[in-house]
């Protein structure tokens, strides 16, 4: 049997601007003292399954070569989207021989290794890949758009799912459906999106509450919570 390659791709270019505009990026934001993008790394760095990891990052981003694992990883410089970042991530994995690619959120840090081994296990289940999501407990409004903004009806959550990441796809199949995305105009927020619209259906594999995606200012309160209860 030929071994698969999987490679990890993390878009990292972004500012975060929910964070505050004169910040620090947010995926260089402090957690324990460590930055963020740290953190994010360290979930894939060690693992078995892990071929290499490759970081799109901003044009000349000044902070990246202080990280302690800046050498152990493979950069490309970013575009003007996710959807580009991550293009521009997986044409160099595939020229580094990848099969599949793994892509996270740079501003996910607590990815817990169980979920991740439940998302690489079900590759073997789906030519079109899967992706960690949770099924929505909440009650879902809808808002009339106005300022203030008013309920204008509730929404079904039945049968939906909020999206997380990692996202795990054959690399090739990802390419062309960003490509094709981007071809049409869209902007897809995740790869899944991009898979779906290109008639692909990627398989939802249960993910964690605690796998949080860092994007307010007092998530980072609760992200060090949850990484220094992983160290007790």
């Amino acid at each position: 049997m030929t071994e698969v390659s999987l490679h990890v791709v993390i878009p990292a270019a972004g500012r975060g601007e929910r964070m505050g505009p004169d910040q620090l990026p947010k995926q260089y934001q402090p957690l324990l003292g460590r930055p963020m993008l740290a953190w994010t790394l360290d979930c894939f760095l060690h693992h078995p399954q892990v071929a290499a990891i490759t970081v799109a990052l901003a044009y000349r981003d000044p902070h990246f070569d202080q990280l302690a694992a800046a050498d152990q990883v493979q950069r490309v410089t970013g575009g003007d989207s996710r959807a580009r970042s991550v293009l521009h991530g997986i044409a160099a994995a595939r020229a580094s021989g990848a099969d599949w690619v793994l892509v996270h959120d740079a501003a996910r840090p607590c990815l817990d290794q169980a979920s991740l081994e439940r998302l690489l296990a079900a590759r073997a289940q789906s030519a079109h890949g899967a992706i960690l999501a949770l099924p929505v407990a909440d009650t879902l409004k809808q808002s009339n758009g106005a300022t203030p903004p008013a309920i204008a009806q509730t929404r079904s959550r039945s049968g939906l799912w909020a999206a997380q990441t990692p996202q795990l796809f054959p690399a090739a199949l990802l390419e062309t459906a960003l490509q094709e995305a981007l071809a049409r105009g869209d902007a897809p927020t995740d790869e899944a999106g991009a898979m779906e619209a290109g008639g692909y259906e990627p398989l939802l594999v249960r993910g964690s509450p605690r796998n949080i995606k860092v994007t307010w200012p007092e998530d980072l309160l609760l992200a060090e919570t949850l990484l220094r209860e992983e160290r007790i």
